[in-house]
């Protein structure tokens, strides 16, 4: 196993435009990047500090949910997301979807859950 180190917070929001000027000008996080991910219906924000990311921002998701309920997962960075995507499958840990994603900017993700259903992800980062 090779946790690399804490990703980030994926944080559901209704309007990712009002969320953006938020984080940036009363939080004080810079936005490092933004594209639509593979599902059409989702746009994706990643905010933090010198260029490390602290939060990810989803429009489109679910923008319902109560106040409590807005944290969508947490990430954990690792070094072969196909190589911890089979030690939690032989560990017989379920998954939110076993599919690995890959995203515009060459990083690849995964969720599972942890014992009380929270969803966790494994991400590998695309080295620049």
């Amino acid at each position: 196993m090779a946790i690399l180190g804490f990703g980030h917070v994926g944080i559901q929001v209704k309007n990712i435009q009002e969320s953006i000027t938020f984080y940036t000008e009363i939080v004080g996080l810079e936005l490092l990047e933004t594209f639509p991910h593979t599902d059409p219906s989702l746009k994706l924000a990643f905010l933090g500090i010198d260029n490390n990311i602290i939060v990810e921002l989803i429009e489109g998701y679910n923008a319902s949910l109560p106040s409590e309920g807005k944290v969508h997962h947490f990430a954990l960075t690792v070094d072969n997301i196909e190589e911890e995507r089979s030690r939690l499958k032989n560990l017989n840990v379920s998954f939110v979807d076993e599919e690995i994603v890959t995203l515009p900017n060459g990083a690849k993700y995964l969720f599972f859950y942890g014992p009380d259903g929270e969803w966790i992800e494994y991400m590998e980062v695309k080295t620049r």
